[in-house]
């Protein structure tokens, strides 16, 4: 036993040997302490220039807002950019924000309108990036590694988590903001001289390569389509739109209810990050034991646990172990969400699909924090914590019913549609482009034949199509006709590219049912233009 333990652990940090990895990997780690850094002295620091929990928590939402509106676009922009030059970018952008609240911070000039600005543009910065890091994960491991490697940004977030909060508030509280901020500014240069060194293999020209619009409106159509995508979405937005009260009053809990200085709030946040390392560690258990379901279910009765207890105002010794049961909880329902999340995607759609995941986080976590905000305003601290307790307890009872996908399918392409037949060669731009399949089905057979036909209707949409139906022959009732809309030529090439071998499963379902002699006829039919 203790041999495959070792053995799993040598797994587990196999992919820190490669050594573009590690080095990115730690700089990553560095840069997430110094964003910690900043956020700690943000938000103490808006509770000296207001006592208004609405200002406190707008904190929070300013963080988190920008995620909400540019996720979408930020995982499109990680598919068609120079993904190392737009990280360099993005890093130097966040660097002259940190200097800005440095310049204001050792002016005196701060104000909660400067804070709530400053604090804006890293959530902008964190829009942009946090697709486009999951992104280069592959570049940077080899296939074997990279479940590994995912695992390991994780942890890397939460050692950031358990050392960023507590030496910002260790350093707000023995040197001030203006020393607090430069140390965040420090943390930019180790992660802008990582990405220098990295020497990035240019990507191979591609005739399909997708442009934005374009590549953001297949997004959207995939995310529209995919049903198992929507579950996650849902359990997502109600976990987090109830817990986000703990994150959003939590400057305030620590300074009123629990008497707490700059140093101590540190403190609970560390804490926050040493539970979730804990919690990483005891999930291969809790796997043993629970489901996906049983997991959300467990994380959302610890994360409301944590609440009410906070509520009665603790000592601050009991406030710092029940952050680490917050901490266990959160990394419980984040963990088990966004693998989730990946178990449903294919490979094509992975980034913008990531990202409308991080949107809904995001814009749950934003509408929460400001409706906590608001709803302490008038029951006070204590009572909107116990609120949101308890809503947290019967949303997660309520919607343990509905269930997550199990993710069991196979994505990878299969590959086994033939290239269309065409009597000259076809403009790429070319389109709309309509696409008949006909089928001729016996009248025995006709009800499991449409039945299985619009199961596999969801994957033309997810894979491209932006319109579907299925009609049949008035004068002869055996033929039917499936047919369905691309909007250009090159778009549906794509499609060849893109159904996987589950969909190829459910192709199969329904071509059973044809009894032509020949396969079902297909057809493409281009718009026609005046020549």
């Amino acid at each position: 036993m203790a041999g495959a333990a070792d053995t799993a652990r040598a797994g587990a940090f196999a992919p820190l040997r490669q050594k573009v990895f590690a080095v990115l990997w730690a700089a990553t780690v560095i840069g997430n302490i110094g964003t910690f850094v900043r956020d700690v002295a943000s938000s103490w620091l808006v509770t000296d220039l207001s006592a208004a929990p609405a200002a406190v928590a707008l904190i929070q939402a300013a963080s988190t807002f920008p995620i909400f509106l540019l996720a979408i676009p930020a995982g499109v922009l990680s598919d068609i950019l120079d993904r190392r030059k737009f990280l360099i970018a993005i890093q130097l952008i966040l660097a002259s924000a940190s200097l800005c609240l440095l310049a204001l911070s050792a002016t005196g000039l701060q104000t909660v309108t400067s804070l709530v600005a400053f604090t804006f543009v890293g959530g902008i910065g964190a829009a942009l990036m946090a697709p486009t890091w999951q992104a280069i994960v592959p570049e940077l491991v080899t296939r074997a590694d990279v479940k590994g490697a995912i695992a390991l940004n994780s942890l890397g977030i939460n050692i950031s988590r358990a050392i960023g909060p507590a030496l910002g508030g260790a350093l707000l509280a023995s040197f001030g903001a203006a020393v607090t901020y430069g140390v965040d500014v420090i943390s930019y240069v180790f992660v802008v001289s990582a990405l220098l060194w990295w020497r990035r293999k240019a990507a191979d020209e591609d005739a399909l390569s997708e442009r934005f619009f374009g590549a953001f409106r297949a997004g959207l159509r995939y995310a529209r389509s995919s049903r198992e995508l929507h579950v996650v979405l849902v359990r997502a937005a109600v976990f987090f739109a109830f817990s986000s009260a703990v994150w959003a009053l939590l400057p305030l809990v620590a300074r009123n209810l629990l008497g707490g200085t700059a140093g101590f709030y540190g403190i609970l946040l560390g804490a926050v990050g040493a539970g979730a390392i804990g919690g990483a560690f005891l999930m291969p258990l809790l796997r043993t034991r629970l489901d996906v379901d049983g997991l959300m279910l467990l994380a959302a009765i610890a994360a409301a646990l944590v609440m009410a207890a906070l509520s009665l105002a603790p000592p601050q010794w009991v406030a710092v172990l029940l952050l680490l049961v917050l901490g266990a909880g959160w990394i419980t329902a984040l963990t088990t969400l966004n693998g989730t999340a990946q178990s449903v995607l294919p490979n094509w759609v992975r980034g913008r699909s990531l990202a409308i995941y991080l949107t809904v986080f995001n814009g749950a976590m934003t509408a929460g924090s400001l409706a906590w905000g608001t709803i302490a305003e008038a029951l006070g601290i204590a009572t909107t914590l116990l609120v949101a307790a308890i809503g947290l307890v019967v949303a997660g009872l309520l919607f343990h019913r509905l269930r997550l996908p199990k993710g069991e399918a196979d994505l990878v392409p299969s590959n086994h549609w033939p290239e269309p037949l065409t009597a000259d060669p076809v403009d790429h731009d070319r389109g709309p482009v309509l696409i008949t399949v006909e089928y001729r089905i016996e009248d025995a057979d006709r009800a499991a034949f449409l039945d299985a036909l619009h199961r596999f209707s969801a994957e033309r949409r997810r894979d491209g199509a932006y319109g579907w139906g299925v009609t049949e022959d008035a004068a002869d009732p055996k033929i039917f006709l499936e047919w369905f809309f691309v909007e250009s030529w090159a778009e549906h090439l794509r499609q060849h590219r893109r159904i996987s071998k589950a969909d190829a499963d459910l192709q199969e379902d329904v071509r059973r049912y044809h009894k032509g002699e020949e396969p079902p006829r297909v057809r493409h039919l281009l718009a026609a233009g005046r020549h």
